[in-house]
């Protein structure tokens, strides 16, 4: 998403009863997201927005604290716990300062047990209802659906986490990235974690493989999440070869040609390109009786399954227009169809399947595959 402007921003805020959410996510600890949240919050400040920091975890970072500078800071509320004194953001007073914007970092974090809500992110919930916007920040391993992959990638289990809900949630995503070997020297230097614990970061979370990766998923997600917007925004104003940045590619298959080397076709070019993949099975009537064919159509379902492919199927005399309804509505890049999925015959009488999807589609790539068996 486009960064916008404090002058941009306050307009939002003025057009709306609730607040809105900005999220910085990076890739991982110490690539510069509270930083970045502390200068913004300057920015506006200096475009006469009303903005307050609820909560700010420095880590004892220079750079970060010498941020901090002079902006109003909502003390934090010490609640007692288990004989020990622990603080937390305090939702109630914020609500009464009521700000424009509040800064509230660590969107991932687990609050003290006694307070009202169980998760920060619930916090942040609250203060939008109550008509405040948020700046606050997380990690990509901090998504609900990364958790079990980043695991696997990474080796490290990660015990707080985000419902992928408040990514869709967020007006403006913003992405701090910096390159690989800059944050390990960072790390070096001691400007994200203590002497004591450096070497064993460099060669465990922070190894170059990790961190490569974590940035990848980092901007697929986000990009993701941008093209599922800009769809949104296109489905509503009706704009037409309006795409996102990432490929989409649409499988349209039969239960008489072979069905499963087009959809594995689909999934290699899918993976190639890693983008989502979806399978349309476009059937003339009714199939109910017709067992062979169900059993068909369930082997095919499950195949989908298989390869993390979406399986859709609709009824319709004529292909084509589903094809290319279905393509309109989820900006698909390129369609895969077989070449016997008609005949010369079939093609005199009603037309190319073909040329009926290239006219009625805007930069749409069809892939004909020819059969295998012939």
């Amino acid at each position: 998403m486009a960064k916008k402007t404090p002058d941009q921003f306050l307009k939002e805020i003025e057009n709306s009863s609730k607040g809105r959410l900005k999220l910085y996510i990076g890739a991982a600890p110490g690539v510069g997201k509270t930083y970045e949240m502390l200068r913004d919050a300057h920015e506006m400040r200096e475009s006469n927005i009303d903005v307050v920091i609820g909560l700010v975890e420095t880590y004892g970072r220079k750079g970060t604290i010498e941020q901090v500078k002079d902006l109003e800071v909502i003390p934090l509320k010490e609640i007692h716990y288990k004989g020990v004194v622990l603080k937390e953001l305090d939702l109630e007073v914020i609500i009464e300062r009521k700000p424009q914007v509040v800064i509230v970092d660590e969107l991932a974090h687990t609050n003290v047990p006694t307070s009202k809500n169980n998760k920060r992110y619930q916090d942040v919930l609250e203060l939008i209802n109550n008509g405040i916007s948020v700046m606050t920040a997380m990690n990509i391993q901090h998504l609900e659906s990364l958790n079990d992959y980043v695991n696997r990638m990474t080796g490290v289990k990660v015990r707080e986490t985000v419902p992928d809900s408040m990514l869709e949630l967020a007006d403006e995503v913003e992405v701090i990235d910096i390159s690989i070997d800059a944050l390990r020297e960072r790390l070096k230097k001691g400007k994200i974690y203590s002497q004591d614990k450096i070497e064993t970061a460099l060669n465990n979370f922070f190894r170059v493989g990790n961190l490569t990766a974590l940035r990848e998923l980092t901007l697929r997600e986000v990009a993701n999440e941008v093209d599922e917007h800009l769809m949104e925004y296109k489905n509503q104003k009706h704009v037409e070869g309006l795409i996102g940045a990432q490929e989409k590619i649409l499988v349209c298959v039969n239960l008489n040609f072979n069905a499963e080397y087009l959809i594995r076709r689909g999934y290699r070019l899918s993976k190639m390109l890693k983008a989502p993949l979806y399978v349309l099975y476009v059937r003339r009537q009714d199939i109910t009786g017709n067992l062979n064919k169900l059993k068909k159509l369930a082997d095919l379902a499950q195949l989908c399954t298989k390869l993390e492919a979406e399986f859709q199927v609709v009824t319709a005399k004529d292909a084509a227009a589903p094809i290319i309804k279905f393509a309109k509505k989820n900006g698909i890049t390129q369609v895969i169809i077989g070449q016997s999925a008609r005949t010369r015959w079939h093609e005199i009488l009603r037309g190319s399947i073909v040329r009926k999807i290239m006219r009625g589609t805007k930069y749409v790539d069809v892939l004909v595959v020819a059969d295998p068996m012939e």
